[in-house]
C-alpha cells in the first residue's frame, strides 16, 4: 500500500485535495503540520498529527513539525464557540520548548538523512513583518469574500460572540505559513485535523495566487468517543504526553479503559500493527471481549511509542497489583510494592490521627480524597470505597492505626478505578 492507501484503511483521511495521492507518488515530498504552544505539553488530541508525520516519514518523504510561536499569540477560532486568551511572550516561549522536546521523541531528525525531519517556528518569519507588509504582501491575494465562506468563520460571526479582527485573519496568517514553507522548505504538503481544511485551503490558494504554484492536502477526522465524551478527557482533565502531567500509568489506563466500540476504531490510528495483525486481533477480541485482549494490545502500542519499554512495564506491574490481585488481601503487598505503585496518587497523614481514630467520612474528606463530606457520605453508603481491599459501607466506620500496612500504609480505593496510598508520618 502506498502511504494514502495506508492511511485511509486506518481511517486516518477525511477531507484530500485532487492530485495529493500522485504528487506523493511521484517523488520525496516535503509535508508539515502545524501546533498549537496553548500549553508546554501536547496531549493525546496531538498524537494523530504526530503519528501522520511518522508515516509521512516512514513513507520516505520529509516532515515538518510547525510550531506556532506566531500563531499562538493569535489564536485559531476554528472548532472554537469564543475567543481564546492571548499567551504572552515569555509562557509562549516556554510552552514552545516543552512542545519542541516531546516531538523530538517521535520524529528521525537526523541530518544524513534526504528527509530526515525539521521543527521550524513561524516567529522566525513573522517576527520581522509589519502589518503594512503584511496587508500588502499576503492580504491582497485572498478576498473577504473567500474568507467569510469558511465555516470557522461562519459560525462565529452567526454567533452571540462575534469573531474579532485578530481571528479573522487567522487563516492569512497560517496560509502564509504554507507559502512560506512552499518557498524556503519546497514544501508541497499540508496535513492536519478537519476543522483545519478552511485555514489549509488558504494556503493553497495563496501559493498558487502568489506564486503560480501547486500545492496539497488531505485532512484527518477529528477523533470521538463513541459514547459522545470528549477525545482524550477525564474527569481530571487532558490526558497529556509528559509523565509528570500525566503518569505512564495513567496514561495506560486510558487505553485500556476503551470502550469495545473505541479500540476497534483506536488500534488502526493509534498503533503501527499492520492490517492482517488487527484483523486476527478483531476476530479475537469478538470471539472473547471479556478478555479485553484489543484494549490491552491498544493500550501496550501507545504508551509504549509515547513513554518507552520500561514505563510499559512498571505500568503493567501496577495494574497487575492493583486490579488483577484484587483478590490476595492487601496485608500481601509488600513495602516495596506499595511504594513502587506508580501512577497512584500518594499523600501524608498526621499519624496522630490514626491512633485517636478517626471517622471513614472525615478521613476522606481531610485527605481530599472526595471534595466534601457530603460526597463521602454518599459514596460510603452506596458501596464505593475500599480500605486495604475491604468495602466499607458503615459512615461510622473508624480509620485507626489497626489498619496501617507495615504500620505506615493505607490503601484507599474509590469507585472502580481510584486508587490512593495514604502514609501515616
Amino acid at each position: 500500500m502506498n502511504l494514502i492507501e495506508e492511511l485511509q484503511w486506518r481511517g486516518m483521511i477525511q477531507d484530500i485535495m485532487p492530485g495529493t495521492e500522485d504528487q506523493l507518488l511521484k517523488e520525496m515530498t516535503t509535508g508539515y503540520i502545524g501546533f498549537d504552544p496553548t500549553a508546554d505539553s501536547l496531549h493525546i488530541g496531538s498524537l494523530v498529527p504526530i503519528l501522520l508525520l511518522v508515516h509521512l516519514q516512514k513513507a520516505g518523504h520529509k516532515p515538518i513539525a510547525l510550531v506556532g510561536g506566531a500563531t499562538g499569540m493569535v489564536g485559531d477560532p476554528s472548532g472554537k464557540s469564543e475567543e481564546r486568551n492571548l499567551l504572552s511572550e515569555e509562557v509562549l516561549n516556554h510552552n514552545l520548548a516543552g512542545v519542541r522536546k516531546q516531538l523530538e521523541k517521535f520524529l528521525d531528525f537526523d541530518i544524513t538523512r534526504p528527509n530526515a525531519a525539521v521543527i521550524a517556528n513561524n516567529f522566525d518569519w513573522f517576527r520581522d513583518m509589519g502589518f503594512l507588509q503584511f496587508i500588502r504582501d499576503v492580504g491582497k491575494y485572498i478576498t473577504v469574500n473567500y474568507m467569510m465562506a469558511k465555516d470557522s468563520v461562519k459560525k462565529r460571526i452567526e454567533g452571540d460572540s462575534g469573531m474579532s479582527f485578530t481571528e479573522f485573519t487567522y487563516q492569512l496568517v497560517q496560509g502564509y505559513d504554507f507559502y512560506w514553507l512552499y518557498r524556503h522548505q519546497h514544501c508541497k504538503l499540508q496535513m492536519g485535523g478537519s476543522d483545519q481544511w478552511g485555514n489549509i485551503v488558504t494556503g493553497t490558494e495563496l501559493i498558487r495566487k502568489k506564486d503560480g504554484g501547486e500545492a496539497f492536502a488531505f485532512t484527518c477526522p477529528l477523533i470521538t468517543k463513541s459514547d459522545g465524551g470528549k477525545f482524550g478527557k477525564t474527569e481530571k482533565g487532558n490526558i497529556w504526553l509528559d509523565p509528570e502531567k500525566t503518569s505512564p500509568y495513567q496514561f495506560y489506563q486510558f487505553w485500556m479503559n476503551a470502550t469495545d466500540a473505541d479500540a476497534e476504531k483506536w488500534i488502526r490510528i493509534f498503533t503501527f500493527l499492520g492490517k492482517s495483525e488487527i484483523d486476527e486481533m478483531l476476530a479475537a477480541h469478538q470471539a472473547d471481549p471479556g478478555k479485553r485482549l484489543l484494549q490491552k494490545k491498544l493500550a501496550e502500542e501507545v504508551t509504549v511509542f509515547v513513554h518507552g519499554e520500561s514505563e510499559l512495564a512498571k505500568a503493567i506491574d501496577t495494574t497487575e497489583k492493583l486490579f488483577e490481585k484484587q483478590n490476595a488481601p492487601a496485608e500481601n503487598l509488600s513495602i516495596a510494592d506499595l511504594e513502587g505503585m506508580e501512577g497512584v496518587v500518594k499523600f501524608d497523614f498526621a499519624k496522630e490521627r490514626f491512633t485517636e481514630g478517626i471517622d471513614i467520612v472525615s478521613f476522606l474528606a481531610e485527605t481530599s480524597i472526595f471534595p466534601s463530606k457530603g460526597e463521602a457520605r454518599k459514596t460510603v453508603q452506596g458501596g464505593g470505597v475500599s480500605i486495604n481491599r475491604n468495602k466499607v459501607d458503615d459512615i461510622q466506620f473508624k480509620v485507626d492505626s489497626r489498619l496501617l500496612l507495615h504500620g505506615i500504609y493505607l490503601l484507599v480505593q474509590k469507585g472502580k478505578k481510584h486508587y490512593f496510598l495514604v502514609k501515616a508520618v
